[in-house]
């Protein structure tokens, strides 16, 4: 039981981490944001942006790592 619980802190501490590390440096990436296939429409007055194409690479990536992280603790 307290092994579980001991896991799951460092799971929760690596998670944390990367997320920190992730928002210091999500400027830094050029490309995010602005992929063929994100939408971005702009009129007179109103501007709508869906960046469909940067999410769905953003949630392969952190599939990935996830997927890594629990074989690591199994």
């Amino acid at each position: 039981m307290i092994e579980n619980f001991g896991k799951i802190l460092i799971f929760l501490g690596v998670l944390l981490f990367l997320l920190g590390i992730i928002f210091v440096l999500i400027s830094k990436i050029p490309f995010l944001g602005k992929l063929p296939g994100d939408i971005y429409i702009k009129r007179k007055n109103f501007t709508f942006y869906f960046p469909i194409v940067s999410c769905l690479l953003l949630s392969f990536f952190i599939s990935f790592i996830i997927y890594l992280i629990s074989r690591f603790f199994k």
